[in-house]
């Protein structure tokens, strides 16, 4: 087994673009995600500002070039026979590759929801990237003159800005966006599945998909061939305010687990600041067997502390766009996190009621609107809390109760007729847009960004000084969040505890988060992008099954006292991961045809005997003294010349006549065991 990570996490943070890996398994290459990082876009200028609206600066003016190291890298690789997808952000970059000829074999996987979300994601980013298009004209033919030249160290210069480094001068990652006949094109190759539901691919992989509980639709994935198991674990929470936990029950005692969770290395972490010699993330206890069970580890991990600091954020949040909206200013929220979208507006939704006078909310996105409306039709998708509401008549999400009372309106784009109609200030518009380059984003920030009532709130991990900078002088406060993006360190070895692995692939940078222990039950192995690991067999043997049909025709002879001996006829057939001996098409050969396989010492003076009974002259060699342990040989006379050698370990027959060859065979058989 080999692992390569191609891209490790963006600067938008592992939930936006988490990481991808190749991995070659039983002979087949499987590619882990493939993201699109959209924090590259803050290098280019939204649509020209005018003479009023700030300075585009070094920023490009161009139709912008899309950031996908996975693509270019897996590209680079030549084709894949399968993708893993993760989550709705991890299949972005996906038709960058479906469209080249390599990849037009290879079938992807991933959840029926992160399919349909991923889906709507790819065409509205189309779709807002078609504004740019009508504004500059098509990409041309070659290289784009911002890539040339003097041109190009300017652009280095902005992508380092973004978060975008250690790639030298290569930038084959930068690429023109895909079309929305390429976006169809890479969904004929996509098989969604269910939480839970195991398929073979090439008869060599069981594949299954669980909750990994961080957003909707998003999994865990295990890999079991017949010759290893393994668990690739991106971005995981445990427990969930909207999607379903964590399903780690289905991932445990798999033999290798590929740890993919970034998250821990993010500002979010309380517990980064009691990093120290004396203060590692992961806690020792729980990597040992002394006293740590496996109930107060699964306690450790189901904690709600993690949901209950999600939840008090996001009223910190709630309340800081109340107080926007107490001054007579209007907040925008481009945040591009569905659970957090939901939770924002269930929160708000129980504040608004108290207002003395209607406070409009504008969802302004055609892919958004269609995932909020979907969030009620998919129930077993999200948690047990939220599937308890359906069963006692409840809405599912705060923002049912918005819509009836008309306080939230959606819409599919900024100059909608119904919109321009219903617009009125203050409002609250949210718009997932965090790289505030297009459309809906950059016209709202063009009109309020002067006015120091107004509210922007960014996600943490956003470069706020580069994806402002258009809108320079900004009066505008902005509220930089950060959210539950994974597993906290201090889960992590609680986790393996559980999962029980007999080797952990732990990114490099991680390492000292999570130092080896000397008497952890597992081992660690660190993998760093770009390079790649072998990792060692963990099954000195495999198992192969007998079908019935198979088994039921044997015809066993006993050996001695504890071991019979069968023959058989089967075919090596490999199915769902696991190895089979069928019976061949031509099973009904009848066996007493077969020529006898002949096993254990026979003693020279009864294959003497035995040549004789059967009318066959013959007589020891004149060198033959019996000797034990030597070479014994009897010289065949009539009915034809032969020689016949005999030791403890084989018989040999000498002649030049194939009957008479026979004849001597078949009299030695005759005293020889034999199937």
């Amino acid at each position: 087994m080999k692992l390569t990570c191609l891209a490790a996490p963006g600067s938008g943070g592992s939930y936006h673009t988490p990481a991808s890996h190749l991995l070659e398994m039983e002979g087949l290459r499987l590619l882990l995600d493939c993201p699109v990082d959209l924090s590259a876009l803050a290098a280019f200028a939204p649509l020209p500002l005018g003479a009023d609206f700030g300075d585009a600066g070094d920023l490009i003016c161009a139709v912008p070039y899309y950031w996908s190291l996975a693509a270019a890298v897996a590209a680079k690789e030549g084709g894949v026979d399968a993708v893993l997808v993760s989550s709705a952000t991890g299949m972005l970059g996906l038709p960058f590759l479906t469209r080249l000829p390599s990849f037009a074999n290879t079938k992807v996987y991933v959840t029926e929801v992160a399919a349909r979300i991923g889906k709507l994601m790819m065409v509205e980013l189309v779709q807002l990237h078609s504004e740019f298009v009508r504004y500059y004209g098509p990409d041309m033919d070659g290289t784009p003159k911002w890539m040339e030249g003097e041109k190009l160290s300017k652009l280095l210069s902005l992508l380092q800005k973004t978060g975008i480094k250690d790639e030298g001068n290569d930038l084959s990652p930068l690429m023109p966006l895909y079309s929305a006949v390429n976006i169809e094109e890479c969904m004929q190759k996509t098989q969604p599945i269910k939480y839970g539901q195991e398929v073979c691919f090439n008869g060599m992989l069981m594949l299954k998909a669980s909750s990994s509980g961080l957003e909707l639709g998003n999994c865990a994935w295990s890999l079991k061939g017949p010759r290893a198991s393994i668990t690739y674990l991106p971005s995981t929470a445990f427990v969930s305010a909207h999607a379903l936990d964590c399903d780690y029950n289905s991932l445990k005692e798999n033999d290798v687990i590929l740890f993919s969770d970034f998250s821990s290395l993010n500002v979010m972490d309380e517990d980064n600041e009691n990093l120290g010699e004396n203060a590692m993330l992961c806690d020792d206890s729980v990597s040992r067997d002394d006293g740590v069970g496996e109930d107060e580890n699964v306690q450790i991990l189901c904690k709600k502390d993690d949901i209950a600091d999600e939840i008090e954020r996001i009223s910190f949040i709630c309340s800081s766009i109340i107080d926007a909206i107490k001054s007579g200013g209007s907040v925008l929220v481009p945040i591009g996190r569905l659970g957090v979208i939901l939770l924002i507006l269930e929160l708000i939704s129980e504040t608004v009621h108290s207002f003395d006078r209607k406070v409009p909310i504008f969802m302004i996105s055609g892919a958004t609107e269609k995932m909020i409306a979907f969030t009620n039709a998919v129930p077993e998708w999200l948690c047990k809390p939220r599937q308890e509401r359906l069963f006692s008549g409840e809405a599912l999400f705060g923002h049912v109760e918005l819509l009836k009372e008309d306080k939230l309106s959606m819409f599919p784009h900024l100059y909608s007729k119904a919109l321009l109609a219903a617009w009125k200030e203050p409002c609250i518009v949210f718009c997932p847009d965090w790289s505030l380059r297009h459309s809906t984003v950059v016209h709202l920030l063009r009109r309020w960004h002067a006015d120091k009532r107004n509210l922007l709130v960014l996600e943490q991990g956003v470069d706020a000084e580069l994806a402002l900078k258009p809108f320079m002088p900004a009066a505008i406060q902005v509220l930089e969040c950060s959210f539950l993006s994974g597993i906290k360190a201090g889960k992590i070895n609680p986790l393996l505890a559980v999962l029980k692995p007999k080797i952990v692939l732990f990114p490099e940078e991680m390492k000292s988060r999570c130092p080896i222990k000397e008497d952890a039950p597992w081992s660690f192995l660190y993998y760093s992008k770009g390079k790649t690991i072998e990792v060692p067999n963990t099954r000195e043997e495999f198992e192969v099954r007998l079908a019935a049909n198979v088994a039921l025709g044997l015809q066993p002879r006993q050996l001695d006292g504890s071991i019979a001996v069968a023959r058989l006829r089967p075919k090596l057939h490999l199915s769902n991961g696991q190895y089979m001996l069928v019976a061949p098409k031509d099973r009904y050969d009848d066996q007493s045809k077969w020529q006898l396989l002949h096993w254990g010492p026979v003693g020279a003076d009864r294959v003497l005997l035995a040549l004789q009974e059967k009318g066959i002259a013959c007589a020891f060699g004149t060198d033959d003294d019996g000797s034990a342990g030597c070479e014994r040989s009897i010289l065949v006379t009539s009915p034809g010349d032969a020689l016949v050698k005999m030791t403890s370990e084989r018989t040999v027959i000498c002649c030049d006549d194939e009957n008479v060859s026979k004849q001597i065979y078949d009299a030695i058989g005759s005293v020889c065991n034999g199937i």
